[in-house]
């Protein structure tokens, strides 16, 4: 079966993740939990860190649900962002020291 788009930036991102020994989960989404979490959450030396993925050239296309989550994180001293590709994880993380 051919991956999606976004699944291919996931994929890079869980890679990423596992390459730099970052722990995180992927939230299923079946219903049952809170609209709008983002598609990682990760701890990254004691700080909490969310990812949300999008397929290439739709980083701009988070939902309002999406964007309330990404914003009550941050609220909350935790890290939040959105990419459409592995690059942007990379540079995010290289220069989040």
């Amino acid at each position: 079966m051919a991956m999606t788009p976004e699944g291919k930036v996931k994929h890079a991102v869980k890679q990423e993740l596992k390459r730099r020994d970052i722990w995180y989960f992927l939230p299923v989404s079946n219903g049952m939990g809170q609209v709008g979490i983002p598609d990682f959450i990760c701890c990254m030396e004691g700080t909490f860190l969310a990812i949300e993925t999008k397929a290439p050239g739709k980083r701009g296309d988070t939902t309002a649900n999406q964007d309330r989550v990404i914003a009550e994180i941050r609220d909350h001293w935790g890290k939040a962002i959105v990419v459409d590709d592995v690059s942007q994880l990379i540079e995010f993380l290289e220069n989040d020291k």
